[in-house]
């Protein structure tokens, strides 16, 4: 079973996650993490500190030797270059303490009030530097040592933007998701429809000439999957709820579908069913997959696609109304360093906490300590599928 946790603060030292559960012989190193990194990192939409202070590269301190895994715990260690600029601000020691570094005012639709009233603090920069969305930059790196395993099996996962604000990319359909990442990963705004991009990145321009903010959706595709990963047996093993949590636990994240989504709402039985063929050598396939790739809570072996909507970030350079927490005097929210729109950031996220989800339903169903057991287990399952 793959799990993992992170620690860290957006300003403080570093961020840190170990991963579990990933079987010894995984190729890896640290310039395949680094290139998720880059790709989060450097993309249009993204403030002054990704632009122009941060480096993000993960360091690999532990689990693996000599390039592989070695089946044990494996830690990943992100460091914040801007620690040098917020050593007193983020101290460990009381001394440091100061009123102005304290940030009183929560900002509307941030985690700063009501992380202030659940922990009982009352300067909110003990709650918005580890509810901030930095952390996923070692959740990227996590995703990134699972896409490695996932690859071994034959899992490719691909994303790319198809809308900021009002502003809808072009997708055509029967377009292979490798072409449509390929056209993103050309574009800054990583959409594959040039014209929307350019659109796209002018209306991100006017908001941040507005002191505002945008939010976006964007499409994550994995092919390669196996029939049969997750389960109908249980509430909790059903891979679309797992898909769900792990989507919505990226910060910003409102809204989430799969396949055909909430247009199946509006369709008929017989326009949103996938019907069933069957072919020798091939086995049961689908002509059509508005089930976007699960079925009764399991891949069913064609492509997974999954949608998710990102808000408008909730750090305005033209704050909304807002009390402070202490004299309860009311006032504008803080004025807090961020984004425009990380949007194709967002994506990037995607993947990887995507990637995490199915490398855990690929262990879990196939097992082994090693990558060789797994993939014997695998092809063992596959011929046997196909012969069914």
């Amino acid at each position: 079973m793959i799990r993992y946790s992170t620690a860290g603060e957006s300003h403080g030292r570093c961020l840190t996650a170990i991963l579990e559960g990933v079987p010894a012989g995984v190729p890896i190193a640290e310039e395949f993490i680094n290139k998720d990194l880059v790709r989060r990192q450097h993309t249009y939409g993204r403030g002054e500190r990704q632009k122009y202070i941060e480096d993000d590269k993960a360091a690999i301190l532990s689990g693996v030797r000599w390039g592989e895994t070695l089946g044990s715990p494996i830690t990943l260690q992100v460091a914040n270059k801007d620690w040098e600029n917020w050593e007193k601000i983020m101290s460990l020691s009381p001394a440091d303490r100061a009123e102005k570094f304290e940030l009183l005012r929560p900002r509307p639709g941030h985690a700063d009030l009501v992380g202030a009233l659940k922990f009982d603090r009352r300067d909110v920069r003990d709650i918005l530097e580890r509810a901030s969305a930095r952390e996923t930059a070692v959740r990227t790196a996590v995703g990134a040592v699972c896409k490695r395993l996932l690859e071994e099996a034959g899992i490719k996962i691909y994303s790319y933007v198809h809308a900021v604000g009002r502003i809808e990319a072009d997708i055509p359909d029967g377009v292979p998701a490798e072409e449509l990442f390929a056209r993103a990963e050309a574009s800054p705004i990583r959409t594959p429809d040039k014209a929307a991009g350019e659109k796209m990145m002018a209306a991100i321009d006017a908001a941040k000439a507005d002191g505002d903010t945008l939010g976006g959706m964007w499409t994550v595709v994995a092919t390669g999957l196996p029939v049969g990963l997750g389960s109908h047996a249980q509430w909790d093993l059903k891979l679309d709820g797992q898909l769900a949590q792990a989507i919505m636990s990226i910060q910003a994240h409102k809204g989430f579908e799969i396949g055909q989504g909430f247009g199946a709402a509006r369709a008929r039985g017989s326009d949103s069913h996938d019907e069933i063929r069957h072919a020798p050598g091939r086995g049961f396939f689908r002509d059509t997959n508005h089930a976007g790739g699960l079925e009764g809570g399991m891949t069913n072996g064609e492509p997974l696609i999954i949608r998710a909507a990102m808000k408008p970030l909730a750090s305005l350079r033209k704050p909304l109304k807002s009390v402070n927490i202490r004299t309860k005097e009311e006032m504008t929210a803080e004025i807090v360093r961020s984004d425009v729109c990380p949007i194709a950031a967002a994506a990037v996220i995607g993947e990887a906490v995507t990637a995490v989800v199915l490398a855990d339903a690929l262990t879990i169903k196939f097992g082994g300590d090693s990558l060789r057991e797994l993939k014997d287990n695998l092809s063992r399952y596959v011929d046997h599928v196909k012969n069914f």
